[in-house]
């Protein structure tokens, strides 16, 4: 009987697996993110020791935000198709160039279209690593050593950015990009699978197996692309406003700022948990229930913010943030294990990261008030929560293995 048949993914060890080819990735993912994850230093930098005004520090982030997002728009269509190790080569000289001449040229009208130039040579650098990392054989395991690794990375570089001069700082981003091309060849020149194209063990009644080759539909990553952006949506805006929002309210201003330090550590528990969750139950039943325990961790705030309810929804949404980053990167490595989908990961995450706040700016400005901001994060989390179930519903009909691969 066909529905006695056990179907499983088959995740093949391929180059991807080796220490060397991962742990260049993880290095690669780490530099690609450094400006994004550095940015409040480098914009108090940009004001103290340049002398920008703040509107024009609100440029500048922009132009390297949005170029890191183009940039990974542009890994789309390259690593598929052309040899790796290449386009990390182009990739960092672009970075280092563009760092480097923000040092000669410090004029702000120049600046900002360096920071788009650096920006965009990151953002292609980071689809590379992105990709890299997603080919792994378990790539809910390969993502969570990345996000374990990011977090520590982001304490680091928060304690010693603050001790650099601007220039210092554009001169470590480019020896930190220039480092990676020294271990060039560790990294694999090409996909280890064709696009969207999965292997499923069948294992019929007697016992014996055998291997079938399923094509996934390719509206199926974009499905996953827009749980992504509206996930971001909502991440974007609660944590651009999550400490505006206390203010006036019955939260100690000193227990806010302590709370958001504390919640750094929460990226190392939601690594080892979302991994043994994978494990267990898969990747989609986990990201479903994340995502909707975020929308209830953004919506508990519209009935009140206290020292409790501050703490409670800041340590369960940075727990919610690392498992979607595990379970959607993951789910997309299994979709595509070329690598395409999961190097556009960068520029859905930029995108819905650029829209969140501005949509929250627009209704603070129809007098809606953080209440209001709160209501727009859930609403944006239960729509990639929805959207996400459907597409899980079309892969249990379609590729039940896939749908509740690990």
């Amino acid at each position: 009987m066909a529905g006695a048949h056990t179907r499983t993914i088959v995740h093949r060890k391929t180059e991807f697996d080796d220490w060397r080819s991962l742990s260049l990735g993880i290095y690669m993912a780490l530099t690609g993110y450094s400006v994004m994850v550095g940015l409040p230093v480098i914009s108090t930098q940009w004001v103290n020791s340049v002398g920008f005004t703040a509107v024009q520090v609100g440029r500048l982030t922009g132009a390297d935000l949005y170029g890191l997002g183009l940039g990974a728009a542009i890994s789309f269509f390259l690593v598929a198709r052309f040899d790796r190790r290449y386009i990390t080569l182009g990739a960092a000289l672009v970075a280092i160039t563009a760092n480097l001449l923000c040092i000669v040229f410090p004029e702000y009208g120049v600046t900002l279209w360096l920071r788009l130039m650096a920006g965009v040579g990151a953002g292609v650098f980071t689809g590379i690593a992105i990709a890299t990392i997603g080919g792994h054989s378990r790539p809910a395991f390969a993502f969570a050593i990345e996000l374990f690794a990011f977090a520590l990375y982001q304490a680091v570089e928060m304690k010693f950015l603050p001790m650099l001069s601007i220039a210092e700082i554009y001169t470590v981003l480019s020896l930190a990009f220039g480092l990676s091309l020294v271990f060039l060849p560790w990294l694999p020149r090409r996909p280890a699978a064709e696009p969207l194209d999965v292997e499923v063990d069948v294992e019929e009644e007697r016992g014996e197996h055998h291997i079938e080759h399923k094509h996934v539909p390719a509206y199926i990553p974009w499905l996953a692309m827009i749980v992504i952006l509206f996930t971001y949506i909502n991440i974007g805006a609660y944590w651009t406003y999550i400490e505006l929002a206390t203010v006036g309210t019955a939260a100690d201003p000193d227990w806010v700022a302590d709370v958001l330090v504390y919640t750094s550590v929460t990226a190392v528990v939601g690594c080892y948990f979302g991994v043994l969750l994978s494990n267990r139950y898969g990747l989609s039943r986990p990201l479903l229930i994340t995502l909707l325990c975020m929308t209830g961790v953004a919506a508990m705030l519209v009935l009140g913010i206290t020292n409790v309810s501050i703490a409670l929804s800041m340590f369960a949404f940075n727990i919610g943030w690392v498992l979607v980053d595990l379970y959607q990167a993951a789910i997309l490595a299994n979709i595509d294990r070329s690598g395409r989908f999961v190097a556009l990961v960068p520029a859905a995450q930029g995108v819905g990261n650029g829209i969140g706040p501005n949509i929250a700016a627009s209704v603070l400005a129809f007098g809606s008030g953080y209440n209001g901001v709160f209501i727009m994060c859930a609403i944006a989390s239960a729509i990639a929560m929805l959207v996400y179930l459907y597409t899980y519903l079309i892969l249990r009909k379609r590729l039940p293995a896939l749908a509740d691969a690990s």
